[in-house]
């Protein structure tokens, strides 16, 4: 499995993300090593920045949080969309021919973007992983920008520890590939299910890399933004394999005084002061405390089966040490986790002081295995989202001509080219002509939850997916046809 996502912005639980705004300074840093990518510009400062952007993204009035969240922006000017010639380039440099430095293997995942593939170097047989994006899908200056950013980004942290290497970024007419450091390992959670057995001490380790990650991309300039499980991957299958963080595509540089407001992140690890759109670095201490708090019981503290009852959760911030393990964890255990969800960002503990608490530095984690149902729990809510998902396709597909009328129609008018499938743009134009005042974030955010294969475009079963009225599902048949679909053995 490649370190890099195979889409540049989230899927699937990634059901809040909205616009991100470029925030590249201009200089270059004096220490950057050269090499054969983007060269990044350096942030304002390569120190944790001071307390100005804290007390001022507090001292501003905000409506209730359901207003801020539900209200819906007006585009006055609609954007254009971007059109490449062939001639034109994104990184400004010459086009490279990625085939005569790299052969292309196996694809490794496929996004809205483009399509990741392993890669072995020609001249040396080294393998790599390789995004190549299509430059033709970059349909707006923002995609351009984040994109740019990312590959800054990462150049930026390169030779950092826990944090995926970029080995280069090159373009020719049709893509831009960046070809990075192939992580061999599983996901951070799978890792954890496979081995069987489980301990505080175990927990402590994996956060520590996690906190590590944090302390060194506040020191150097950087939010993450989209701190998760997902986004963690084992550089190999041996045991003691170093974890490292990937997909840099929400990270912004900070910059000193500035409140950021968009709304971006996966549900379940957002803080609440992302909801409340003004937030700092902070918020990357928050997805900590929550990864944590899935580490030591298997579940998430804020838990709905609506993003919208999540967000309410999160605002109410009423965290469960009652329930089944939490007796049976470690005081000092459940001191950090409070410490890190706290909500008063200005309060929260920052990622130096956290790793110094002495449940991660001072051995206090004990070396007794957590009950096995945590794992359990851990496993099935790693499962959850995807097959939530996945039910409601089956169960769209067994529905009547009768209770779709009207939806095959919108369908078909958003299809301009007839080809089958809907992409961004048509979505956007089809929603424009209905009225809507969605916008260029709120739509990309209707396209990616609906995308269930993540292939980028919306396909006519998905589409009817995500534009059934939940209340239609709710007949007996529909949920036995997808419960008959799950249960191939017919054991019930």
């Amino acid at each position: 499995m490649g370190c890099f996502s195979s889409k540049h912005r989230n899927t699937e639980s990634d059901i809040i993300n909205g616009s991100v705004q470029s925030s590249i300074p201009t200089n270059q840093p004096e220490n950057h090593v050269s090499r054969d990518v983007l060269k990044p510009q350096k942030p304002p400062s390569p120190q944790i920045p001071t307390t100005t952007q804290s007390n001022q993204h507090h001292q501003q009035e905000s409506k209730p949080v359901s207003q801020q969240i539900e209200k819906k922006q007006v585009l006055t000017q609609p954007l254009k969309p971007i059109v490449f010639r062939e001639t034109e380039t994104i990184l400004g440099k010459p086009f490279e021919e990625i085939r005569k430095l790299y052969t292309l293997g196996k694809e490794l995942g496929r996004g809205q973007f483009g399509i990741t593939y392993t890669c072995k170097e020609n001249s040396t047989g080294n393998t790599y992983a390789c995004k190549s994006i299509l430059k033709r899908k970059l349909t707006r200056k923002q995609d351009i920008d984040d994109v740019k950013r990312e590959i800054q980004i990462m150049q930026y942290l390169s030779g950092q520890e826990n944090i995926v290497e970029i080995k280069g970024a090159y373009e020719d007419r049709q893509s831009i590939h960046l070809v990075m450091e192939l992580c061999g390992g599983s996901e951070l959670f799978d890792r954890i299910i496979a081995q069987g057995h489980y301990s505080e001490k175990a927990a402590a380790g994996v956060i520590r890399s996690v906190l590590n990650v944090v302390q060194i991309c506040h020191f150097m300039g950087v939010i993450h933004r989209d701190l998760k499980p997902e986004n963690f991957l084992l550089a190999s299958t041996d045991e003691n394999a170093m974890l490292k963080a990937t997909d840099f595509g929400l990270s912004v540089f900070i910059e000193e005084g500035k409140v950021y407001r968009d709304i971006v992140g996966s549900a379940y690890y957002v803080a609440p002061e992302v909801l409340r759109r003004s937030y700092g670095k902070e918020i990357d201490i928050w997805s900590a405390g929550i990864i944590l708090y899935i580490l030591l019981c298997g579940v998430p503290p804020f838990w709905s089966e609506t993003e919208k009852g999540i967000f309410n959760e999160i605002i109410k911030g009423e965290i469960d040490f009652d329930s089944q393990p939490w007796p049976s964890i470690s005081e000092s255990a459940k001191d950090l986790v409070r410490k890190l969800l706290t909500k008063d960002p200005k309060q929260r503990i920052s990622a130096a002081q956290a790793l110094e608490h002495p449940w991660i530095r001072g051995g206090e984690a004990p070396d007794k295995p957590i009950d096995s149902a945590v794992l359990s729990r851990m496993k099935q809510f790693r499962a959850m989202n995807k097959l939530k998902k996945l039910a409601l396709k089956v169960i769209a597909e067994s529905l009547s001509e009768e209770e779709i009328k009207g939806l095959k129609t919108m369908f078909a008018n958003m299809d301009t080219d007839k080809s089958g499938t809907i992409t961004y743009e048509e979505l956007k134009n089809g929603l424009a002509k209905l009225g809507s005042k969605l916008t260029e974030a709120e739509v990309k955010q209707l396209m990616e939850a609906a995308d269930v294969d993540g292939n980028g475009t919306i396909d006519y079963i998905e589409f009817i997916s995500a534009t059934m009225h939940r209340y239609r599902f709710d007949r007996d048949e529909h949920v036995f046809k997808a419960f008959q679909y799950f249960d191939k053995d017919n054991s019930g």
